[in-house]
Order: structure tokens, then sequence, then C-alpha cells
């Protein structure tokens, strides 16, 4: 005993300047690729329009650039948490990067529209591997008592991500460097990323799950499969005419998703490491959050894309002004945000992600009105009060939501259920972004056929489109009132779970 107790204490001296600046180095390269991807999602929606003049890609090719990239970060976020708690965070955090950025160069290279879309596929899965793993070294390396000032300052990342991202992806394409065009977006994640997975290997410290579920590859291929039978045909079907097969095979993606709930239930019952743990859905709050955000983030896949097509291809604008005229936006998101979480939801509860359901609805009434009267000659500044309005509307629903899901839900399950949020407004997302066929390019093809010019069918399109988004927020504010009253605080392990690490960030990606 004595021995041991003399030598517990010789490494204590050398302990607290090492570790600090080892920790505080992580937390910046960790930072980075969180930022890195947060802007990545961003700033390719405003070069859409750039990359379907200069490489000709089809509609439904654009709809696949950004839904190809939320599907695959969707299907493998669960897995890709779950990898970095059994084979250790700092391993697959490295791979992560170091293929998040072969796949950014491949965009960047890519010599048609095919194989852009398949270098985003790759880039999301990249993503599924890295993204997880930020809080969850972040959770690993600092104390208790110093994370909450660590998660602040993820918090303020995660707002410039989504206010910087618009704006450098305008930039960058207005610039034309080098004669590349839009390529830049994706070229300049090559020098961050070279220096996250050399400074990675360096300063990040290895850490496991003591106890980590096992992996669901078949929950991750069913889930895969049922959502391209559900997402191809939308996309694909306007351009084809609507064929039999699609509606087949989204008829099929019903069965493959009862599928995936059958074997989920023998996966549980088997060794307790579900991709989805379906007991969650016993929670009357729980199911009810979890369609909240899935419907949610359908209104934002749809509401992004065609937002920057209405600006850049019907009015016509630059990638630069069309960046500028989302400022507002991502400013009133940011305040709101902040101001509900610490003044308005401990107050009110429920009715603050409520009120911020009806406030987006009356913001994008407001500028369907906007657009039908100004036409063509909206200008930017017009624009500014329905963003502004649907921008406060967002975040009284964005940053509370995830807490108000989770408040009943049993701590041990904490972890899968955060993850489970993300991953699911994920796939929204996807679905929106495929929806995007139906809702816009329907009205968008018919207008044209009549008039023959794109300017004013733009319009007509972005109005209809508008409209359903609207709708979708009806649909919220419906479903909310299954949430509780009064959501509890008592989820403190929310980031303990081999998936929830993504939770927060998920939810503001956009």
């Amino acid at each position: 005993m004595t021995s041991t107790e003399t030598s517990l204490p010789r490494p204590r001296p050398a302990a607290p300047s090492i570790p600090d600046r080892r920790r505080w180095f992580a937390l910046a390269i960790v930072m980075t690729a969180a930022f890195m991807d947060l802007v990545d999602v961003t700033i390719v929606n405003i070069a859409i329009p750039s990359i379907q003049r200069d490489e000709g890609a089809s509609f439904s090719q654009i709809q696949w650039i950004t839904a190809g990239y939320a599907l695959a970060f969707a299907a493998g976020l669960i897995t890709g948490g779950r990898l970095g708690d059994i084979h250790g965070r700092r391993r697959v955090f490295l791979i992560g990067i170091g293929g998040f950025t072969v796949a950014s160069a491949l965009c960047g290279l890519a010599a048609n529209p095919e194989m852009l879309v398949a270098s985003r596929i790759l880039q999301g899965a990249m993503a599924a591997l890295m993204v997880p793993q930020v809080l969850a070294i972040v959770h690993a390396t600092f104390p208790a008592h110093e994370r909450g000032k660590v998660f602040g300052l993820f918090g303020a990342v995660v707002g410039l991500g989504a206010v910087s991202g618009p704006l450098l992806g305008a930039l960058l394409t207005e610039w034309n460097l080098f004669g590349l065009e839009w390529r830049p977006i994706f070229l300049i994640n090559l020098p961050v990323g070279i220096a996250g997975l050399i400074l990675g290997r360096r300063f990040i410290t290895e850490s496991r799950a003591p106890h980590a579920l096992k992996l669901d590859v078949v929950g991750v291929v069913l889930v895969t499969l049922g959502l391209l039978m559900l997402l191809y045909p939308l996309t694909r079907g306007r351009e084809l005419g609507w064929p039999l097969w699609g509606y087949v095979s989204m008829g099929g993606a019903l069965v493959v998703f009862a599928a995936l709930v059958a074997y989920e239930r023998r996966k549980a019952a088997r060794d307790g490491s579900p991709l989805i743990e379906l007991s969650l859905f016993k929670v009357k709050s729980f199911a009810a959050g979890i369609a909240v955000q899935t419907v949610f983030g359908v209104g934002l896949g749809v509401f992004f894309l065609v937002w920057t097509l209405y600006m850049q291809i019907g009015l016509g604008w630059s990638a630069l002004r069309a960046g500028l005229t989302g400022v507002p936006f991502s400013i009133a998101v940011s305040v709101a945000a902040g101001v509900s979480v610490q003044k308005l939801v401990p107050r009110f509860g429920r009715g603050v992600l409520q009120a911020g359901a009806l406030v987006m609805a009356a913001g994008l009434g407001l500028y369907i009105w906007e657009s039908e009267r100004y036409g063509l000659g909206i200008a930017s500044w017009q624009m500014a009060l329905p963003l502004v309005v649907m921008g406060a509307g967002m975040g009284l629903i964005v940053a509370p939501l995830t807490d108000a899901i989770l408040s009943e839900v049993p701590r041990e399950h904490a972890g899968s259920a955060s993850g489970l949020i993300s991953t699911v407004q994920q796939m929204g997302n996807a679905l929106g972004l495929g929806l995007v066929s139906v809702v816009f390019f329907g009205v968008v093809d018919d207008r044209m056929a009549k008039a023959g010019q794109p300017g004013p069918a733009f319009v007509d399109g972005f109005q209809n489109a508008l409209g359903w988004v609207a709708g979708v927020m009806v649909v919220i504010f419906l479903l909310m009132f299954a949430l509780p009253r009064r959501p509890a605080q008592h989820v403190e392990g929310a980031v303990d779970g081999p998936a929830a690490v993504v939770a927060k960030e998920a939810e503001l990606v956009h």
C-alpha cells in the first residue's frame, strides 16, 4: 500500500500544464471540423444555380447534390457515433475528416453532374463519421465544470457557421478564383481538412466508451434502401412523366420500413443495440417530437433550395446579392434562439415553440404576399421583413426543441433518443429536397409551358412551395400539443450516449 500511495502523486505536477494546452488545441481542431461541416451544407445551397448553369445539370441532379449529402449523413449518424465508441473517437474522427477532405476534392474536381452527386454522397457519409465525434471528444477531454463554457463556444461556432456559410459561398462563387467558377466552395476544405488531420493526430487524446453498443448494419441498409426507394422516384418522376415503376417503388418503401421495424424489434431483444430504440416511441412526447422534427426538416429542405433558385434563376440575382439578402434571416434565427432558451421557455414552456411555428407561418405568408405584389421587381430590402419574421419563428423552435422532446425520456435512453432526433431531422431534410420536384418544379414546368418565360414561372413556383411550407408549420403547431407543457431540464446525459453527441449540432445545421 505504501508503494502505491507514493507512486500515484508523482505524475501530477506535470499534468496541469500539458493537458491544458493539448485539450484546448484539440477543442480548436474539432470545432474547426464542425464549422467546416456546417459551412459546407449552407455554402452549397447558394452555389446551386451556378453549378446548374455551368455543368448543365438537370433539376433532379440539383436536388441530389443536396439530398444525397443529407441522406448519407442521416443514414450514418448513429453508426458513426457507435464506431467512435467502439474503435476510438480520435481514430474515427481522423478517418472522417480525411475522407471528408478527399470527398471535397472530388466535388471540386467533378467532371460532370453525376460525379458531383456521387462525391456529395461520399462527403455526407464521411461527415457522419466525423461529426458525431466532435462533442464526444469534448465530453471525454474536458471535466464537467468546464463543459458549460466549451458548449457555449460550440454554440457560437454553430451560429457563425450558419451566418458565414451563404456569404462565403456567394463570395467564392462571385470571385471566380482562377477561373474555377463554383469549385472553390469545395476546394476550400482541402487546407482546412489537411491541417485538421495533421494536428488531430498530435493533439487529440484517444477515448472509447466503456460499454459501447454494437453496430446495426442491417438497420442502416434498410433505412437507406427505404429512403432511396421513396426519394428517387420523387426527384426523377417529374422528368420521366411519372412512370408506373415510380409508384411501385414508393409503395415498396413502406414495405421496407415495415421490415425495418420488425428487424429492429428482434435486434433489441437479441442484443439490446438496435439502430432505432423502438421502446422510445411509447413516450408520447418523444413520438410527437420526432414527428415534429421530421416534418420540420421537410419544410426546411423545401424552403432553402427553392429560395435560392427563386432569387438567382427566377429574379436573376447574383450569388452575392442572394447571400446578402439572407443575412437578416440568419441573424434573426440566432437572436431568437438565444432569447427562447434563456428567457422565454423557462417562463412559457411549450407555448414558445408553438408561437414559433405560427410566427414562421406568418412570415411565409408575408413573403408570398410581397412576392406576388412586387413580382420580378422585388428588392432585397423588401424581403427583409418577412425573412426576419421567419427567422424569429425558426429561432423560437430550433433551440429548445431537443430538450422538449427529451424531457420525458428515461435517462438511460437519452443518448439513443438524441441520436435519433438528429437522424430524423436530416431524413426529413432529404425528403423535403425530394418533394421540391412536386411543389416547385411541377408548377415551374406548367407555367413555362404556358408562358415560356422562366422569371414568372419561378415566382409562381416559389409562392406555391412557400404555401406548402406554411401548411407544414401549421401541422407542426398542432403536433406540439403532445409535447410537455413545461419541458424538464433533467436530461443532462444527452451527450453521454454514442449517438447523442450530434443532437445540438445537427438540429441547427440549416
